[in-house]
Parts: C-alpha cells; sequence; structure tokens
C-alpha cells in the first residue's frame, strides 16, 4: 500500500513497489544512452538535431512521467499501488511505439511513423483513464489538483502525436512551420511542461526538507486554465493564421508558470537547496522561466517586424535546444536521482547512501551543465560554442553511470553495511569553481582554435592621433544585404564602439574591419560588439560572407575633424601591412592552371545517366545542403556548396502530374534555400532562406513536361549557383518514345578562388569562369565517355545551370534528327524523326533546357561541345563512345 503523510510539511513518500524493477528503471538510461550516442555521431545521422530532442523529450522523459505521474497520483489519493504488470504492459507499448518513431522519421517510413504514434496514444490514452479513475475512487486531497494536470498533460500529448504524424508526411510550407509551432508548443509545454509544473508543487519542497508554503496548492489550481488558456491561444492562432495571438498565448503560459513557480522560489529563499536532485530542479525551473520569457519578447519582436510564421518558427527553433537541454533535461535528472533512492527502499540508512551516490559530483554537474549552456546561448564562435555543448553533454550524460552505479551498489551491499558521511566543508564550493575554470578552459580553447582569430590581433586605427576620452557607440543591424547604418560619423580621437545586430530573419552575416576586427558569423537574432578604439582615420567595413560585399553590404567609417587627411595620408588602407596578412579584403584566386592529368584516384565522375522513372506518383527526398571541398578538375579542389553531396545536386526524373516532396535540410554555415522550376510555387512561401541547423518542406506538382532547373535562390543568387547549388528535374512529355540510352548533361560554371576557398566573387562579376564543366566536372566525359552502340537511338537531356555562359550543343561527326526545346518539339515529334531535315546544335541560354536524339552508323569517338567555343576549350567537352 501506497502510504503519504499529509500535514505542515511535504509529503514524504513511502511505497510498497520498492526494488529494481528493469522495465520502470531501464529504458530511461536506454534513452540517454541514444541521446548521448546521436549527440557524438550526429554529423553521419540523418536528422541528428530531431533525434536528440526526441530520443530526450518523448524517450526519457515520456517514459518518465508514465512512471512517475502514475506513482504521485497513487500517493496524493491515497490508492493501491498500481499493478506491476498493467504499468508494465503500458511501458512496453510506449516505448515501442516511440522506438518505430524513432526509427520512422529519420528512415522518411510514413507508415513506421504511424504505428508506433498508434502506441504511443494507447498508452497514454490508457494512462489518462486510469488517472480519471483514480480520481473517482480515491480519497480527496489537498493535492487532488495535480493529478488534472497529468490528464491535461496525457490529453495534450494525444494531440501533440496526431500533430507530429501530419509533420511526418511533410505537409509543405507554411502549413508545415505553423504545424511545428502548435507540435512544439502542445508537446513541450503541454505533455512536458504541465507534468513538471504539476509535481513540483510538492516535489520541490520536498527535495528541499521543508514545508510546502502555504496556498501553493490553490496558486497550482488557479494556474492550470491559465496554462491550458495559453498553449490553446497558440494552437488557435495556429489554426485561425494570426500571428499576433500565438504572442499572447505565450505570454498567458509564462503567467501561469509565474503562479507555480513563486511559492517556490518563496520556499527556496527559506531552506536553499544543497544536493544535486534540488539544485538541478531549481536550475531546470529558471531556465523554463528565462527561455519563456525570452521566447514571449522573441516572438512579439518577430510578429511586430516580420509578421511571418517563418519568422516564428525560427524563434522557436532556436529556443527549441535550450528548453530541452536546460529545462527538460535538468529537471528530469533532478527529480530522478532524488525519487529513484525512495523507491528502490531497503530502510533510511540505504536511501541515505543511495542518495550520496546519486549526489557525486553535483556540484560540478550542475555548473558545467548551466555555464555551458549559458555560453552557448551567447553569439560566441562556433568552435567556442561546440567545446561548450562537449562538457554540457558530458556533465548531463554522467548521470547514467553515476545511476548505474548507485544501483550496482545498492543491490549489492548489505542494507546497512554503507555509511553515509557529511559532505566536507568547502567541497561544494570547490567543485562548482571547477566547473567554472573547465568552461572558462573550453572558452579558451574553442576561441584559440578558431580560425577567425588565427589573423593576428587586429591594428590600431588611432593613426597617431590624441584620444579624447569620448566614446562613441553606434548599433549597426544587418538585414537584405545591407547595412543600417551604412556610414558612421565619429570625431577624430573618439573611440568607437560597434553593436553588430543580424536582424536578417534567414541569413548568416558579419562585419569586418580592414583593421582586422571581427564579430565572427552571427546566425539570424545574433549580435557582437566590436571595440576599434581610437579613431583616426577614415575605415571600410564589409561582411565577409561570399558574395554579400559584392552585392552591396559594406560600411563606411568616416572621422570628423582637422588631423582626418593627413591620418588618411599617412596610414594607406587596404592590406599593405605585412602583419595584417590578408585581412580587410576578399581573396582573389591565383588564376589556375587546370591539369590536363587524370582524376585523383577515388575521384568519381558524375554518372550522365537518366535516372529510372520512380514507382507511384509521389516522390519524396531529403536535400542535405552541404559545403564542403571536392575535387572539381584533375589537381584542383575547391569549397562547393551541394546538395546531398554532388554539384549538380541528385538527378529528379517523373513525369506530369506527379508531385515531389523535397525536406530541404541544411547543414551548411550559411543560408540556403531552393527553387524548383519545374512546380508553379508563390516563392515568398517555399523559396525561403534558411538558416543552417534549419528545414523545410517543398511540395510541387509537375504540371508541364521539361527539363526544368533547381538551385539554390538565397542571395547573391550567382554566387550559390556557381558554388554548385543546382539540379535538374526530368518531366517526361506524354508519349515520349522510348530510346536505347538517355544521358543528362548540365552545363555551369567555376570560378577558382585559391585552393580549396569557395568561388571567386570578383571573377563571377567580370564573368571570367576558369571552367566551363557538364555536370561539374572539367572534361568530366573525356574522362569517360558516353557509351553507345551502333544503330542505338540516345537521347540526351540538356540544361544550361549558367549561371552566365550559354550553350550551343554540338556533337562533331554527328546529326540530330529530334530536337526538344523548352516544352515543345523544334525537329521531328513524339511519332517519329525528322525525314530529310536536320540538327547541328541546340541552343540554351541559362535555365533553359531540352534534348536531342540521334543514331550512329559507325563507331568511333564523338565528341560532344558546347559551340561557343572558348567554352569548349574551357571544358565543356567530352566524347561519345560508339562501338558495335
Amino acid at each position: 500500500m501506497v502510504k503519504i503523510a499529509i500535514g505542515a510539511r511535504a509529503p514524504e513518500v513511502e511505497t510498497g513497489s520498492r526494488g529494481f524493477w528493469p522495465l520502470r528503471d531501464l529504458p530511461v538510461v536506454f534513452w540517454l544512452l541514444g541521446v548521448t550516442v546521436v549527440s557524438l555521431a550526429h554529423p553521419f545521422l540523418p536528422v541528428p538535431r530531431w533525434l536528440m530532442i526526441h530520443l530526450l523529450v518523448l524517450g526519457a522523459a515520456g517514459h518518465s512521467i508514465l512512471v512517475w505521474s502514475r506513482y504521485f497520483a497513487d500517493t496524493l489519493v491515497r490508492l493501491p499501488a498500481t499493478p506491476r504488470r498493467e504499468q508494465s504492459q503500458r511501458l512496453l507499448l510506449f516505448n515501442a511505439g516511440v522506438l518505430l518513431v524513432a526509427i520512422g522519421v529519420p528512415a522518411t517510413l510514413w507508415w513506421l511513423v504511424v504505428v508506433g504514434a498508434l502506441g504511443i496514444a494507447a498508452a497514454v490514452g490508457w494512462h489518462v483513464g486510469s488517472l480519471l479513475n483514480g480520481l473517482r475512487t480515491g480519497f480527496a486531497s489537498r493535492f487532488s489538483s495535480t493529478i488534472w494536470f497529468y490528464i491535461a498533460a496525457g490529453a495534450l500529448l494525444l494531440v501533440g502525436i496526431t500533430l507530429g504524424t501530419w509533420l511526418a508526411a511533410h505537409p509543405g510550407e507554411p502549413l508545415h512551420t505553423r504545424l511545428q509551432l502548435a507540435h512544439v508548443t502542445v508537446n513541450l509545454l503541454g505533455w512536458i511542461g504541465l507534468t513538471v509544473l504539476g509535481t513540483v508543487v510538492t516535489l520541490g519542497p520536498t527535495m528541499l526538507r521543508t514545508r510546502i508554503v502555504e496556498g501553493a496548492e490553490k496558486h497550482s489550481r488557479q494556474a492550470l486554465p491559465v496554462l491550458l488558456g495559453g498553449i490553446a491561444l497558440v494552437v488557435a492562432a495556429v489554426w485561425a493564421d494570426v500571428v499576433l495571438v500565438a504572442a499572447a498565448g505565450l505570454l498567458m503560459y509564462a503567467v501561469g508558470v509565474v503562479l507555480v513557480v513563486w511559492p517556490l522560489v518563496r520556499a527556496a529563499r527559506r531552506k536553499p537547496p544543497v544536493s544535486f536532485p534540488a539544485w538541478s530542479l531549481a536550475a531546470g525551473m529558471v531556465w523554463l522561466v528565462v527561455l519563456l520569457a525570452a521566447l514571449v519578447a522573441q516572438v512579439a519582436w518577430g510578429v511586430l517586424h516580420s509578421g511571418s510564421w517563418l519568422e516564428v518558427g525560427r524563434i522557436f527553433e532556436q529556443y527549441t535546444p535550450y528548453l530541452a537541454a536546460g529545462f527538460v533535461a535538468q529537471v528530469l535528472l533532478g527529480a530522478l536521482s532524488y525519487l529513484i533512492p525512495v523507491v528502490m527502499g531497503g530502510g533510511p540508512a540505504a536511501v541515505r547512501a543511495t542518495n550520496r551516490d546519486l549526489d557525486a559530483g553535483g556540484a560540478l554537474r550542475v555548473s558545467l551543465t548551466n555555464l555551458g549552456l549559458v555560453v552557448c546561448v551567447l553569439p560566441v564562435p562556433s568552435l567556442v560554442r561546440v567545446a561548450a555543448s562537449v562538457l554540457v553533454l558530458a556533465a548531463l550524460a554522467s548521470f547514467v553511470p553515476i545511476l548505474l552505479r548507485a544501483i550496482r551498489r545498492r543491490r549489492t551491499a548489505p542494507a546497512g553495511a554503507r555509511e553515509t558521511t557529511p559532505r566536507p566543508p568547502g567541497q561544494t564550493t570547490g567543485m562548482a569553481v571547477v566547473g567554472l575554470a573547465l568552461v572558462m578552459t573550453a572558452v579558451a580553447v574553442g576561441g584559440s582554435l578558431d580560425p577567425a582569430s588565427l589573423g593576428g590581433l587586429p591594428r590600431s586605427a588611432a593613426g597617431g592621433v590624441t584620444a579624447t576620452g569620448h566614446t562613441t557607440t553606434v548599433t549597426v543591424e544587418g538585414k537584405d544585404m545591407r547595412f543600417t547604418p551604412s556610414s558612421i560619423e565619429v570625431r577624430v580621437g573618439d573611440r568607437l564602439v560597434i553593436t553588430v545586430e543580424n536582424t536578417d530573419p534567414t541569413d548568416v552575416h558579419d562585419l569586418v574591419l580592414e583593421t582586422g576586427h571581427d564579430t565572427g558569423r552571427l546566425a539570424p537574432g545574433d549580435s557582437a560588439v566590436i571595440d576599434v578604439g581610437v579613431i583616426g582615420r577614415n575605415l571600410d567595413g564589409w561582411c565577409s560572407v561570399v558574395g554579400h560585399k559584392q552585392m552591396g553590404m559594406v560600411l563606411a567609417i568616416e572621422v570628423v575633424g582637422s588631423a582626418v587627411a593627413a591620418t588618411d595620408a599617412a596610414t594607406p588602407k587596404g592590406t599593405d601591412d605585412p602583419a595584417l596578412g590578408d585581412l580587410g579584403s576578399d581573396v582573389h584566386g591565383a588564376g589556375h592552371e587546370i591539369a590536363t592529368g587524370e582524376p585523383a584516384d577515388g575521384t568519381v565522375i558524375p554518372d550522365p545517366v537518366l535516372p529510372p522513372l520512380e514507382p507511384g506518383r509521389v516522390h519524396r527526398h531529403t536535400f542535405t545542403v552541404t559545403e564542403q571541398g571536392m575535387e572539381v578538375a584533375p589537381g584542383v579542389t575547391q569549397e562547393m556548396w551541394t546538395y546531398d553531396g554532388s554539384a549538380p545536386g541528385p538527378t529528379l526524373h517523373g513525369r506530369v502530374g506527379d508531385t515531389f516532396v523535397i525536406r530541404l535540410v541544411n547543414e551548411g554555415a550559411l543560408g540556403h534555400s531552393i527553387d524548383f522550376h519545374a512546380g508553379q510555387r508563390a516563392p515568398d512561401k517555399v523559396m525561403v532562406t534558411i538558416p543552417p541547423g534549419e528545414s523545410l518542406t517543398y511540395r510541387f506538382t509537375a504540371t508541364r513536361a521539361g527539363i526544368w532547373m533547381y538551385h539554390c535562390s538565397s542571395m547573391p543568387m550567382s554566387a550559390h549557383i556557381a558554388a554548385g547549388l543546382f539540379g535538374a528535374v526530368v518531366i517526361d512529355p506524354p508519349d515520349l518514345p522510348a530510346v536505347d540510352a538517355s544521358y543528362v548533361l548540365v552545363q555551369s560554371e567555376h570560378y577558382y578562388g585559391p585552393e580549396g576557398q569557395p568561388v571567386d566573387m570578383d571573377k563571377l562579376l567580370t564573368e571570367e569562369p576558369d571552367v566551363v564543366a557538364f555536370n561539374g566536372y572539367h572534361n568530366a566525359y573525356d574522362h569517360a565517355p558516353l557509351q553507345v552502340k551502333v544503330g542505338e537511338r540516345v537521347r540526351i537531356w540538356l540544361l544550361d545551370a549558367g549561371p552566365n555562359r550559354p550553350l550551343s550543343f554540338h556533337v562533331v561527326g554527328g546529326q540530330f534528327d529530334r530536337t526538344w526545346f523548352e516544352g515543345d518539339w523544334l525537329l521531328g515529334s513524339a511519332a517519329a524523326p525528322a525525314r530529310t531535315g536536320g540538327s547541328q546544335a541546340l541552343s540554351l541560354a541559362p535555365a533553359q533546357g531540352g534534348f536531342v536524339e540521334m543514331v550512329f552508323d559507325e563507331p568511333g569517338r564523338y565528341p560532344l561541345v558546347n559551340h561557343v567555343m572558348i567554352d569548349a576549350e574551357r571544358g565543356a567537352h567530352g566524347v561519345i563512345e560508339v562501338t558495335r
């Protein structure tokens, strides 16, 4: 029988369901191990961010909620302990469902997601029904309102599961973003948030070993409808497409949180936390309150400035990982560290010993987690954020070996054999200081390894002028390829401090000054401060992201005062200072001499064969954007921007009426997008730039035949296309006759920077390509000729991806008897090739396409070329090898 003593103090829980219970105690360990493995292996896994969050929130936290909400419910309304067999069946059903969802989403197996979601829904529905039955049959209690928190949370998860299953079907934008907002709100703030808020009313003071503040349960009863109202407003806003209401709903939810948390603050002031469970729980609640306040402010700002669901969605995606790690993970680990010793039982001495085992390194773990998260939130260089996140992961993951050690010690040691000794004086403070030192070391190491910091110290802009002692402070916003303001006036001798805010909703920017001062890359919403020092001359600044300077993203710092002219004459601009090196200018390629030898070992020449038609009429693909080094000509490596690791990206093949559902995942360091010419969609709905780490779903139906270009439409578009973000979609014309061989050739241009660097913008702006290539590799099909037999009919689909050069496609020694250009036949027809007339070339401007057909009468090697001969000599050349 579960008993609870309710008096002036918080509930002290005893249980008749004691001891180790594998199905209750082990799944949370496996889910936490899964989070750790995914975190370490994330570069090699599909949708790693989704996996990490769902393994934690749905797996570990969801399992724990089913266990411990039922445990508290039985305790608070004085019910008999839930039969172990019944609880085991629910837990098995729930965990199997989560596992199927965790496999189905990365594998894009929607049917598996549906099966898993049904399992989760059945387990949670069963759980909610048992809670309702318990309220009906149990004793009245002053804390019965807590059970209503659990019932509401379970009901909301049923809604969240439905939304999540819908999302897994990739419904397309803008519906995808709106559904995702509702899904996150219902699951994170509803299922997790309501459960935690209902539990901490009693669990918080119990951990602190103090009385529950008078009126705490009354506050919780008042808070529940406020919390539910806030969640309902957000969901209603999504459904009604009214962005402003979403901000109001979040504010209402925050008010409900304050109602619950305020009595806990009063209790903590009376008796501060002294152990890991209490510290971890308190830290998690602080993260919830702070992040909610920031989320409300950011969403309100986003609504006022853009009114876009995509902007609100970006803000939610920015905060969700911190809610998961800061709030959910810390509350979960704190609660488990307190509750597991209780249910394992063994008497007061054994419980105290297990408590002490789980408290191991508590101050160190809490300080590492929270200081590391604070560093990750700040606008720090990427390597600093990586180093800090590793410490956070290590601190959170350490719970697993500590728990397993405690369970082993508890099961092997006699009940009264182990004694607990008080913690030595100063140990807690000492461990916290060690945590601070480790975080500071990670920041220092990450900063020293960041490439942006290797260029040496910025040089002075003072030029020998006398400092005035006055500081000029300016805020500069970066958005839409412009700095606002684009010029700054500073009195000679003043110290200049610039705060740079990236207010662009999608793109990454930075600010580099010719002195070498640099903000580092700023993600959307990030900011940084540059202390330029005393100003004695005019300075230039710009965004160093590829192409942004050329698009006009420059900043002029103009000094006002009589000493300016002399100082400028004495201190020329640019990069002549040998101590500065290349800081302050875009680096140009040195004019590559393209090698004429063979490709390096391991180089894969792009396969030109047209992929076969996919079965079915709905085609689902995930395109992952990466920025990676690739060999693009023998001996030449460049940083290429790719869809799914290739430039051009994968060729899609379908028929008129087919629907394509493309999930674009940006794993690059810059903002990217995609634009499919093969479908008709409003550009502001799906052709939007997504920041690093985010994704969107692009759905279109091919209503017209042709070979259609797709490409990144982020600005500057010329740079993104020239860097490799383009590809082809082939939609067969109706009644297209079969041929013996079908190939696809996509022409594009390369503008090489230094070895391993991205596209050279100056060459691109002056239209001076180093290479014009078919399918992204210089003279690709000289190295790997197209194979045809005498008498076979061959069809070659052609697309000019540009961004600038035209294509006049010709096969030396061959003649075309069928040509098809931009949606219609130019020569011949679907019924038959031309009988007497022929074609020698098919001319295409950038973004145009078609195909040619021919039959070879005799064996030999037939060159295929762009008959704009300078471009053939630049690499738009290959061979068709005809054999008998």
